[in-house]
């Protein structure tokens, strides 16, 4: 039915139908990246852990598939994004899951680093409960230090990555620790006072007009605490 001008043009109708579509579709693989929404399984919530995943079929049908037996009266869920980085599942769906252990180290400025040395950015994360570094985090900063100093030895660290030499990384870890801590530590009080600014900012907003200020001000002082204990443990390493 086609939509009448009357709603078409009340902004707050398009903004509501919108937000639906985006928070609640599934996409799923055709040549030209099919979205479908299905009612009720697009109530389903999200769990780092799923137990359920929605399929469609040759026909259009929604399906809903559980993954393993599940107990009677517990919560059906399915995976609304990658587990081990909170953020992008927070901008698009507007919450911030609970049970995220990892965040991303939000190293986008060393994107051709990663790709060159075949890596994963759900590989670069920093712990949530502890700050802890993953050791491939380490790997993309020291080979951006040696891309910038030597070529050569850029080179064959970069070999050495992709074909899981640890002996020969540990020795370009250690020989060039001090810049690569040095590099790591600008890097973390860089995003610390991004996720500082833009926290004051949000709090600055009317949350009648900005109901979202809460869930941004939370996903900011998850990556404040986080960056926050990793910024210590760098600070104990020199």
């Amino acid at each position: 039915v086609p939509l009448s001008q009357e709603t078409i043009g009340n902004r707050d109708v398009v903004k509501w139908a919108y937000n639906v579509a985006l928070t609640r579709f599934h996409e799923y693989w055709t040549s030209d990246r099919v979205k479908c929404i299905g009612p009720m399984a697009d109530m389903l919530n999200h769990a780092a852990e799923p137990n359920c995943e929605i399929t469609v079929d040759f026909d259009g049908n929604v399906n809903v598939n559980a993954l393993y037996d599940i107990p009677a009266g517990s919560p059906l869920t399915i995976s609304l994004g990658d587990p081990t980085n909170p953020t992008p599942i927070f901008a698009q769906y507007g919450f911030l899951p609970q049970d995220c252990a990892t965040i991303f180290c939000k190293a986008m400025h060393l994107e051709s680093q990663i790709q060159e040395l075949g890596y994963e950015f759900q590989e670069l994360l920093f712990q949530t409960q502890t700050g802890e570094i993953a050791p491939k985090v380490w790997d993309i900063f020291l080979y951006q230090i040696l891309q910038q100093s030597d070529m050569g030895a850029a080179q064959q660290f970069c070999m050495a990555c992709q074909n899981n030499d640890e002996g020969t990384k540990e020795q370009y870890h250690s020989e060039y620790f001090a810049y690569t801590l040095d590099a790591l530590k600008q890097h973390v009080y860089s995003i610390l006072s991004d996720a500082e600014n833009l926290t004051a900012k949000a709090q600055s907003y009317d949350q009648n007009m900005h109901p979202r200020v809460p869930v941004i001000v939370a996903h900011n002082r998850l990556v404040i605490q986080t960056f926050g204990m990793t910024a210590s443990l760098l600070e104990q390493m020199g």
